[in-house]
């Protein structure tokens, strides 16, 4: 699953110098309209039900372990797992706003070795956890190992393969997304191999499922996607300054004439443990 080391700062969130900010840019995605439609889409393919116990691994500041807890209800409960304090920490101060704190608890604590006994989850699952990870085959044995026989093992990734900008220069577009997606995850295609390694897991009855997000709006958060693939890009010596303050000028007129577009495929994919 892995392609090698990459320059990636959710691979280490606590020593990325920004913690605070990779906290804000993940409830910032989490807060976009297409983005609810997607967790809602994704937990219903999956099947969560009223008063299962559920893992989300790498959940980050939770944006998904709140859906989950509202799904599962009051007889049901969250646990969500992530390695950076700062990420747990804005997750409970989060969960216990919304008025979630009976049903959701979080821990520090890494995917590859889950501190929790075998077979004690209704469902385990990772959301845009697995296409930044080196080991994300041991996160995913481990991930089987605390669900329970009969249990639900759930995946969701980007393919940054498929991230597809309407822009006026093609060429740089494709040299800019191409070197972000190859250069940054330790997998830019996972969503598409899903299938294929939950199969390889050993899971049982295994279905995929795509979901397409679209963007028409120029948010904070998309803006900040683009300009991040740019800053790495000149990091990288790939285009010069020039060329990137030309091809987000671009970005920005379109966003003007309200004509900006942008899409991303995820894929889900869920198993049955047997």
């Amino acid at each position: 699953m892995s392609r090698g080391p990459r320059d990636d700062p959710y691979l280490d969130v606590d020593r990325s110098g920004d913690p605070r900010g990779l906290a804000k840019l993940l409830e910032l995605r989490g807060g976009q309209g297409s983005q609810a439609a997607l967790r809602r889409a994704f937990l219903a393919f999956v099947g969560i039900r009223p008063g299962w116990r559920v893992l989300d691994v790498g959940c980050g500041t939770g944006v998904v372990s709140r859906a989950l807890a509202e799904r599962v209800g009051r007889a049901g409960r969250v646990e969500g797992i992530d390695p950076s304090r700062v990420l747990v920490r804005e997750a409970r101060r989060l969960g216990r706003a919304a008025g979630l704190g009976s049903r959701l608890a979080f821990r520090i604590g890494e995917g590859a070795a889950l501190p929790y006994p075998d077979g004690g989850f209704d469902a385990a699952m990772a959301v845009t956890v697995l296409l930044h990870l080196p080991d994300g085959e041991r996160v995913l044995r481990e991930m089987i190992r605390v669900t329970r026989p009969g249990g639900r093992v759930a995946v969701l990734d980007q393919d940054f393969g498929t991230l597809a900008l309407d822009h006026e220069d093609r060429a740089l577009t494709r040299r800019i997304l191409d070197a972000h997606t190859d250069r940054y995850y330790a997998d830019g295609w996972s969503g598409r191999a899903l299938l294929r390694h939950l199969r390889a897991a050993g899971l049982h009855r295994v279905r995929l499922r795509p979901f397409v997000v679209m963007e028409t709006v120029y948010d904070p958060y998309t803006r900040s996607m683009l300009e991040r693939r740019v800053e790495c890009c000149r990091r990288w010596r790939l285009i010069d300054r020039a060329e990137g303050r030309r091809w987000l000028e671009a970005v920005e007129a379109r966003a003007r004439e309200r004509s900006f577009f942008l899409s991303l495929n995820y894929y889900g994919a869920v198993g049955v443990r047997p």
